[in-house]
Parts: C-alpha cells; sequence; structure tokens
C-alpha cells in the first residue's frame, strides 16, 4: 500500500496567506496606478488650485488699510493680470489718496466659493465667492455687509490669477410666477 504524505497544516495556511497577500498587493498596485493616472483626478486638482487662487484673490482686492497702502496695492496687482491689473494701475494714484483722505480700513472674510466654469486647455476659469465685507471708517460705526462676487481667472506662469472681478447680481432676475 502507497503511504499518502500529509500536508502539514501550517505549511498550508502560510502558503494560502502568501497568496492572498501577493493577490491583494497585486489589486492594490493596480488601483493605485490607475487612481494616479485618472484624468478626473487632475482635473479636481486644478479646480481645487483655481478656487483656492479665486478665493484668495477676492479677498485680497476687497481687503485694504489705509496706513499700509502701499503694500496693499501690491497685494492687489499680484492677485491679478490682463486688463484688471491694467486697470488697477491707471487708477492706482486717484484711489490711494481717495483711501488716504476717508481713512477707511477694509476687511474681507470668505464665506464660501465655488467653481463655475473652468477650461484647462483655455487656462481660463469663474469663480463665484461670497464675503463678509467690514468697513471701518474714524468716527463711525463700522459697517458690515455681506456679497458675492463674481471673478475671472487667467492661468500664468505665476499661477492662476483674476482677470475679470464684479458683483453677482442678487435677487430673482427671472420672471416671476404669474407671467
Amino acid at each position: 500500500m502507497a503511504r499518502v504524505k500529509r500536508i502539514n497544516p501550517l505549511l498550508a495556511v502560510a502558503l494560502t496567506l502568501a497568496v492572498l497577500t501577493a493577490g491583494f498587493a497585486a489589486w492594490s498596485g493596480w488601483t493605485w496606478y490607475a487612481a494616479a493616472d485618472d484624468e478626473s483626478l487632475a482635473f479636481a486638482k486644478t479646480r481645487d488650485e483655481v478656487l483656492a487662487a479665486g478665493e484668495q484673490g477676492v479677498q485680497n482686492l476687497n481687503t485694504l488699510d489705509h496706513r499700509e497702502l502701499r503694500r496693499g496695492m501690491e497685494t492687489w496687482e499680484k492677485s491679478t493680470t490682463g486688463d484688471l491689473r491694467d486697470q488697477l494701475r491707471e487708477g492706482r494714484p486717484e484711489f490711494e489718496k481717495q483711501v488716504r483722505n476717508a481713512r477707511t480700513v477694509t476687511k474681507a472674510k470668505v464665506l464660501s466659493g465655488a467653481v463655475t466654469e473652468l477650461d484647462e486647455r483655455a487656462g481660463r476659469a469663474r469663480v463665484m465667492v461670497a464675503l463678509r465685507i467690514t468697513v471701518d471708517a474714524p468716527k463711525e460705526k463700522a459697517v458690515t455687509k455681506e456679497s458675492r462676487m463674481l471673478g475671472a481667472l487667467t492661468r500664468t506662469d505665476d499661477g492662476w490669477k483674476l482677470s475679470d472681478l464684479g458683483q453677482a447680481p442678487v435677487g430673482d432676475t427671472g420672471p416671476s410666477a404669474g407671467e
């Protein structure tokens, strides 16, 4: 009679665990590689960069202290590009004079923001940013208001910069229910 050789149970368990571990490692590597090459992941990263730059730029352009006017205006210029930067530079002397005379301190805080449009290939994007703006003038009570701004951004060698900025419409602009 032929003798049947028994497999050591400990060896069988170890072999099974090794096969399972190798399979899990292969699956993990493949999913990691697929995620790293995923275009939607790259798009999401760009969207996050645009949102951060848009929120910071809008906040910068709504914050200005008459005591640190030069630094504030330099921050404005660093946050912008194109026609918007040109407009700021062109109007800077008169604007600085007005701010010095009024002696105001304006502080903006971003409440929320969203990317409303992103064209990576063209290097253009749009954002909407909600702000709380506080204006403090001498001998007057500080005034706080909430505002929604629409900004256009352009990709530059230095990152995303505001190329246009305006007030978002407020209220219902569509036809009324009875129309």
